[in-house]
């Protein structure tokens, strides 16, 4: 094995080096996150990188995917592509896609993560439409249908000024105990 790693051209060496150096780092990355441990996600180079910004984007982790697409990108090219300056750009090239497209999956990861149930709270201040006609003076239940975060919900509204009837368009003023609003129309 090791003359076979001997007898390479000096570049090759570098992209084999890169390829599995990378890969090993990366399955162990991957065996650590799926057992629950963060050890690479917290080691930006950023103190501030938990802000999602550009400096998220330079990350231990992002460091290997680039290492493993660029590695195996010069490996897997370097009969193809003669000239040497190419094959370098185009092994930079598949590093950069490699992080992109790590980048993307993880975004699209956390968001099937993220808590998204519904909160009273979300719809202080908000408009609604009235969807069944609410009573004067608190003395009846109406509906009104709201949208939060692109969802429509349907609730217990009542108003404390005159009937509004439905089609009406409503503002949420208050909430009270996580199951009624209380509207003004508009």
């Amino acid at each position: 094995m090791m003359e076979w790693f001997n007898s390479l051209d000096p570049m090759l060496k570098i992209y084999w080096a890169m390829a599995i150096g990378a890969s090993i780092v990366f399955v162990i990355q991957t065996i650590i996150s799926f057992v629950g441990g963060d050890m690479f996600d917290d080691m930006d180079f950023d103190a501030d990188s938990g802000s999602g910004g550009v400096s998220s984007f330079f990350s231990v982790r992002n460091l290997v995917n680039f290492l493993l697409g660029a590695g195996w990108g010069g490996v897997c090219l370097y009969y193809t592509i003669s000239s040497k300056t190419l094959l370098m750009f185009v092994a930079v090239l598949s590093g950069i896609i490699f992080v992109l497209i790590f980048f993307l999956l993880v975004k699209v990861l956390l968001k099937l993560g993220k808590d998204n149930s519904f909160r009273f709270e979300e719809t202080l201040d908000k408009t609604a439409d009235v969807y069944l006609a609410i009573p004067e003076n608190k003395s009846g239940r109406g509906k009104i249908q709201i949208s939060v975060r692109g969802s429509f919900h349907e609730l217990d509204a009542v108003t404390a000024g005159e009937k509004i009837p439905t089609g009406g368009k409503v503002r949420v003023v208050e909430i009270i105990d996580n199951h009624l609003v209380v509207v003004e129309k508009i």
